[in-house]
């Protein structure tokens, strides 16, 4: 996809980060943007599944919940060029981080702790936040996920206010990235 006769997206555009950054506010934005469809990998493992997330982590545990989460992402970086939004464990999965730096393009929405706390607070339907103190298990998540976020292709902070300056932010990096590529 060309964006001014500048900047080809040669691969899905995949956001990754913790719950609460962004990633389908951002995702949804950055598609209508670039003229991309948005997908939304939970709302897909869901459809295959013909049950909630939750649902999913209560009768199964995570990680079949992971395993089906890994090949629901690996059929839609199969498909043209589109911005995918992630569930906040999907990229901490090594077979799907290597499949998604292997086949998209990686974009980690940064958060801080008081932001992420926020926006989670909002909405009780994240099963690793319904047992305990939000800012308890979200810093814990930051000192664990970070690391491995950190490997994404491009990073964009996701500051408070509006969601539009964020998009900005996202759609320059990804320019970068591109123009990078193909420099």
């Amino acid at each position: 996809m060309s964006i001014n006769g500048n900047y080809s997206i040669p691969k899905t555009v995949v956001l990754v980060g913790l719950m609460g950054a962004g990633k389908t506010c951002i995702g949804k934005k950055m598609a209508q943007e670039l003229d991309l469809p948005f997908v939304d990998a939970d709302v897909e493992i869901e459809k295959a599944a013909g049950c909630s997330i939750s649902e999913i982590f209560e009768e199964h545990g995570e990680t079949y919940f992971r395993d089906r989460e890994r090949m629901v992402i690996q059929r839609l970086l199969e498909a043209p060029v589109q911005i995918l939004s992630t569930g906040g464990g999907a990229f901490m999965d090594e077979g799907t981080r290597k499949t998604i730096l292997e086949k998209g393009i990686s974009l980690w929405l940064r958060a801080d702790l008081d932001i992420l706390v926020e926006r989670t607070s909002r909405r009780n339907h994240r099963p690793l936040l319904r047992n305990g103190n939000h800012r308890e298990i979200l810093s814990g998540l930051i000192n664990q996920r970070h690391p491995i976020y950190a490997q994404a292709d491009i990073t964009t902070d996701s500051a408070e206010g509006s969601a539009d300056i964020t998009t900005k932010n996202a759609l320059e990096g990804l320019f970068a990235y591109c123009k990078k590529m193909t420099d």
